[in-house]
């Protein structure tokens, strides 16, 4: 999704939307519609930049629609949650 290159699915991984927050989905099986990301940053990056995951997982008002990464970006980086705020807010 954000690199745009095709891969298997076992490759990807999934995210959803829960309470307004991007959330991997390791094991697949979490309800409601899905969209698949390289587990890298930059693909994450760019899904970021172009607001790929409002329109992926069509949410309510497209990709105006806000969502919090701090949970994805904190699984795909390997830090806690609170480091990735930390990290998203001051630019590091």
């Amino acid at each position: 999704m954000g690199c745009r290159e095709r891969a298997p699915a076992s490759d990807l991984l999934r995210v959803v939307v829960r309470s307004g927050a991007l959330v991997p989905d390791v094991r697949r099986r979490l309800p409601g519609r899905g969209a698949s990301v390289h587990p890298t940053p930059e693909c994450l990056s760019a899904a970021e930049r172009r607001r790929a995951f409002a329109r992926a997982l069509r949410l309510p008002g497209g990709a105006g629609t806000p969502v919090e990464a701090g949970p994805l970006r904190a699984h795909v980086l390997g830090t806690s949650p609170e480091m990735a705020g930390a990290r998203a807010g001051t630019g590091e």
